[in-house]
């Protein structure tokens, strides 16, 4: 196989033969007894093996689930259930707006459907006696006809009493602010007294915490691995996605492709990838600058060379080849990943 050598050692003997070169014999003759012995350089030989390395792919952490609580109701807080920044329930009670106003326009509204109850059955008796009155002949059809119309407009009213319970008891129950889903819950925004109104004030923030997703941008050329990887789904080696923490540790537990997104960036020629790790210690919280690790295990042999033999000039990069009759050249190399001392 071809060997490469370094280009210091290269430099040297190059020098060395561009002084023998020139000027008459004598002069020749001459160097030659004051120049220095070629330099020793070191030769490797090229290897192919099976590369595995990772890339690396800069990522964001993201909440699988993450609500703001804002109020549906206008009040004044009168009770705060938490502790800032700690784990909730589904279920469980958050906040409270104060429901006087709102019991009390409750308690009414029954009171006015009970009142439209009694109207309506004071009209169905009038109906109903007028009707056997007329089937004697004893009563005019005019009372007849409004006796029904009375009838008619008392059910219409009950109806309407109804929605009006319905509808101050749905503000009487958005008093009480509760945990949309199992998460942890952020600093409250807001403090006991403080007047809130719907759609503008901003309780707080409840996000979903295990498992927890990482958002990052793959290049397109990389659809179709990302592809085979999802449909793997956890099946895939436990290995195949890891987490670079902040620190640069790696993170404990390995991941899998949730989703990959529905389109391409046409600006970036990227597309977004979701990958879910789980966060059961509650190491991961949202908006962290991580970096996804992807394992790259190819079966091809790749050829593997020593990372120091390499030269690079203006972007592009070389080496130097031992050939026959240990003759040196120049190569243009594509380098890939690093693998500890040695490059693809």
């Amino acid at each position: 196989m071809k060997r490469i050598i370094g280009w210091t050692g290269l430099s040297c003997l190059l020098i060395g033969a561009l002084s023998s070169c020139g000027g008459d014999n004598k002069d020749a003759a001459a160097a030659q007894q004051k120049a220095p012995p070629p330099v020793p350089v070191i030769t490797a030989v090229v290897q192919k093996a099976i590369a595995v390395y990772y890339d690396q792919y800069p990522a964001t952490t993201v909440a699988l689930n993450e609500v703001q609580i804002r109020p549906q109701v206008t009040g004044y807080i009168t009770g705060i259930y938490f502790q800032d920044g700690q784990h909730v329930t589904k279920g469980q009670k958050l906040y409270s707006v104060d429901q006087q106003q709102y019991r009390a326009g409750y308690d009414q509204s029954v009171a006015n459907l009970n009142v439209a109850k009694a109207n309506l059955a004071k009209a169905q008796q009038d109906a109903d006696r007028y009707d056997e009155l007329q089937k004697k002949d004893a009563v005019a059809r005019q009372i007849v006809e409004h006796a029904q119309a009375d009838l008619q407009a008392s059910k219409m009213q009950l109806e309407a009493a109804k929605a009006n319970v319905q509808a101050v008891e749905t503000d009487l129950r958005y008093a009480t602010i509760f945990a949309p889903f199992d998460g942890t819950i952020g600093i409250s925004q807001v403090k006991m007294g403080t007047a809130v109104s719907p759609g503008q004030t901003i309780l707080n923030t409840v996000s979903s915490d295990n498992p927890m997703a990482v958002d990052f941008a793959a290049d397109q050329k990389d659809i179709a691995r990302f592809v085979l990887l999802q449909k793997q789904g956890k099946a895939a080696d436990d290995s195949t996605f890891s987490l670079l923490l902040p620190d640069q540790s790696v993170y404990s537990f390995p991941g899998h492709i949730s989703l990959i997104d529905r389109s391409v960036d046409p600006q970036t020629g990227t597309i977004k990838v979701r990958v879910v790790f789980n966060n059961k210690q509650g190491i991961l919280k949202p908006g962290m600058s991580v970096n996804v690790r992807v394992k790259n295990n190819s079966a091809a042999p790749s050829l593997l060379i020593p990372a120091k033999a390499i030269v690079e000039q203006m972007g592009e990069y070389f080496v130097f080849v031992v050939g026959d009759s240990s003759k040196v050249s120049s190569h243009k190399i594509t380098r890939g990943a690093l693998i500890g001392n040695k490059l693809i």
